[in-house]
């Protein structure tokens, strides 16, 4: 691969490829991007990966979104490899340069184009809508930071790891976590596509035990769909006992979903210890804080009045009342966490508050359509958006800030009505979302909009919704304003496949 990349790293030198140049990657393959990527750094250059259009993509609207990318990044070159060099019709329409990957091939680049451990390694697009685009710059100094305090709380050893991922490479965890770092540090990677994972999402288990991989990730939803494929599965299929980290980055874990993870691969030997709870973004390269190694899912349970009215995570014993949260880990190596309130005083041991970081992994600033943003405060403190706590030197989040619903006087985080209607028989896994109506007025409320493959049918949607509203009034103590049930593939999601709170509100009809 590293040849591969210096010959392709030759022919963008002499093709005019300059020191600092961004240069941008359209391409599904990740044995193609690999190199790529690597021989963009190679040249001097830093990397962005484009978002990818799927079959439902509008290509004009597309056309249109990549084009902003493209001006706001500053990149004249296109790398374009398959199945998307089928758009180079699109790119010629809209004058955009592009090289195509099977033809990029020169003299082998004799050494790395030197560059300041400031230049720009990774603009990485953030995952919202792409109209209104904004990309976090990663220079080579974060990258190379972030990297190595990973490999330092993982734990990775070249010799005995072998990693799993399907994840895409337009994400922060699928391009740094399952790529970079692998390449860094010589660790054999076994890489498929998000689309090889929604086909057959066994296929994730299968290549975890025909590779005996020892790490792997994944979000929320995917660790829920592969514990239902797996419950089918005879025993004896896969043998996942070498697994010692699946990590869960995205915020807030759902501890049920991981439990179920756990129950279903223990028929295949899977140790529940090889859960690895993680608190990450793209504004600190990826980590931010990696729960022990091999230790498994911890969770914090809390008492939900007080930390609703008095922004207190106070421990209780387990139960169907708690709040329960998975506790994140120390900050890793070279990074701080601070907990403060909205006047910026620092908050004591579990006091909820808004989480700060700081440290070598954090980027100087965004690059939006409106030009650069930075990010960190006078004394460096990046503001993360999330609300959460710490306990026991480990960090704790508890929701987004923007995403809280606030009603008489309560914090409710989304999450709790989100598992709520979630745990009722139909709702597809993964998909509901709690959203705020009316925020910010006297009389904010919430709806609860879901999935499900009994959309359209009067009599189930009934059922389904007076089941949802009695689980969210047993969670949280307050009913819905609204349930809204449709149809699979209708919830707004982000490229990456996070779901869009925000976006979601409007399908909510007005009443």
């Amino acid at each position: 691969m590293h040849e591969e990349a210096r010959r392709m790293a030759g022919a963008l030198v002499a093709g005019g490829v300059a020191p600092g140049e961004a240069v941008a990657v359209l391409a599904g393959d990740p044995a193609a991007i690999a190199p790529a990527v690597q021989a963009v750094w190679l040249s001097g250059g830093s990397t962005t990966m484009l978002h990818q259009p799927t079959p439902r993509t509008d290509l004009a609207e597309w056309a249109a979104d990549t084009l902003r990318v493209l001006a706001m990044i500053g990149a004249n070159l296109v790398l374009l490899g398959s199945p998307f060099d089928a758009l180079a019709g699109v790119l010629d329409e809209n004058g955009v340069s592009y090289r195509k990957l099977d033809e990029l091939d020169g003299d082998p680049l004799p050494a790395p184009v030197e560059v300041a451990e400031s230049a720009t390694a990774l603009l990485q697009l953030t995952s919202g809508s792409t109209a209104d685009p904004k990309a976090v710059r990663i220079t080579h100094g974060n990258l190379w930071s972030n990297a190595k305090a990973m490999e330092e709380a993982a734990r990775l050893d070249p010799e005995t790891d072998r990693m799993v991922s399907w994840l895409p490479l337009f994400h922060d965890m699928g391009m740094v976590g399952f790529l970079t770092v692998p390449m860094l540090f010589g660790i054999d990677l076994v890489k498929v596509t998000p689309v090889d994972f929604l086909a057959r999402p066994t296929l994730w288990p299968d290549l975890i035990s025909r590779y005996q991989g020892t790490i792997t990730a994944a979000p929320n939803f995917a660790y829920a769909i592969a514990a239902r494929r797996m419950a089918g599965v005879d025993d004896g299929t896969w043998d996942l006992s070498r697994l010692r980290i699946a990590l869960n980055g995205a915020e807030p874990i759902d501890p049920v979903a991981v439990k179920a993870f756990t129950d279903a691969g223990a028929r295949f030997g899977m140790p529940a210890e090889c859960v690895l709870c993680a608190y990450g973004m793209a504004e600190t390269t990826l980590g931010v804080a990696f729960a022990p190694v091999f230790t498994g899912m911890a969770v914090d349970h809390v008492d939900p009045d007080e930390l609703e009215a008095n922004r207190r995570a106070v421990p209780v014993e387990p139960g169907p009342d708690a709040r329960s949260f998975p506790l994140l880990g120390p900050p890793l190596p070279g990074l701080e966490v601070q907990v403060v309130d909205e006047s910026g005083a620092v908050r004591g041991e579990r006091e909820v508050g808004q989480l700060r970081v700081r440290g070598e992994a954090v980027t100087p600033g965004y690059l939006t359509v409106n030009g650069p943003l930075a990010t960190q405060d006078a004394e460096g403190w990046l503001d993360t958006g999330d609300e959460g706590y710490v306990v026991d030197g480990q960090v704790v989040v508890c929701g987004r800030r923007k995403d809280v619903i606030i009603m008489g006087g309560r914090n409710i985080y989304p999450t709790d009505i989100e598992r709520a209607a979630m745990s009722v028989e139909g709702v597809r896994a993964g998909n509901a979302v709690a959203v705020r109506l009316d925020a910010g007025t006297r009389r904010e409320r919430f709806a609860v909009v879901v999935e499900s493959k009994h959309a359209g049918e009067d009599d189930a949607v009934k059922d389904l919704t007076k089941e949802i509203n009695a689980r969210v009034v047993d969670a949280v103590g307050l009913r819905p304003f609204a349930v809204v049930v449709l149809k699979p593939g209708s919830l707004p999601k982000t490229p990456s496949g996070k779901l869009r709170r925000s976006a979601a509100a409007g399908l909510v009809p007005a009443r």
